[in-house]
């Protein structure tokens, strides 16, 4: 079945990379016209077995050399001074996720499966949620269907767990369908600050 899970994000990602082409074209000229900075922004991830890999995403905040993930502020509007114009409508529609679909075809993610976390956030994951690493990352998953960026750090890392404890074929299918419907709808593209990753370490909750 894992096998079959991996033809069809080959056989998907591809095709949709080149129907998609010359959108993704205009998308990174826009966001070039838009601001100073290059087009996709590139983050180091933990995947599969917590391996480092760099994912890649269109650009929808003003470019910054360097970023303080410790200390970073959460997005909760639209109107953050930090995202640009272009940005805000490419996070509206989740079209700053498609170069992913890079990332699918290389093998380090999948369409379906745990969103990949930073390396920062490691620490706050508890162990009983250690086994959302079993399955590779993916560009939509259990959590972005249950409310995505709505859900607190804890509720997010439960649907993580639940997704890879309870894989099958049809559940990819069936979180693919609802990720058109959550994705049409806008809900859950922001987050809050609190109950957020930073916010448990620094509670103690996650000790």
């Amino acid at each position: 079945m894992k096998t079959l899970k991996r033809l069809f994000d080959l056989l998907v990602s591809s095709v949709l990379l080149v129907i998609l082409s010359p959108v993704m074209v205009l998308i990174a000229l826009m966001i070039r016209l838009d601001s100073p900075g290059p087009a996709l922004f590139r983050q180091q991830r933990l995947g599969q077995g917590q391996s480092k890999f760099t994912i890649l995403k269109f650009r929808t905040m003003y470019h910054r050399t360097k970023i303080d993930q410790e200390r970073e502020a959460v997005v909760e509007s639209a109107d953050d001074p930090r995202i640009t114009r272009v940005g805000r409508f490419l996070r509206k529609t989740s079209l700053d996720e498609l170069p992913q679909l890079i990332n699918v075809v290389r093998g380090d993610m999948s369409l379906v499966g745990p969103r990949p976390i930073l390396p920062e956030q490691l620490r706050a994951i508890p162990e009983q949620h250690l086994d959302r690493f079993e399955m590779k990352p993916g560009i939509t998953g259990l959590a972005q269907v249950r409310g995505r960026r709505s859900l607190n750090w804890l509720e997010q890392l439960k649907y993580d767990s639940e997704y890879c404890r309870n894989w099958s074929f049809l559940l990819d299918l069936k979180i693919l369908w609802q990720t058109v419907w959550v994705v049409l709808t806008g809900k859950g593209v922001y987050g809050t600050q609190q109950d957020n990753w930073r916010n448990y370490i620094n509670k103690g909750v996650l000790k």
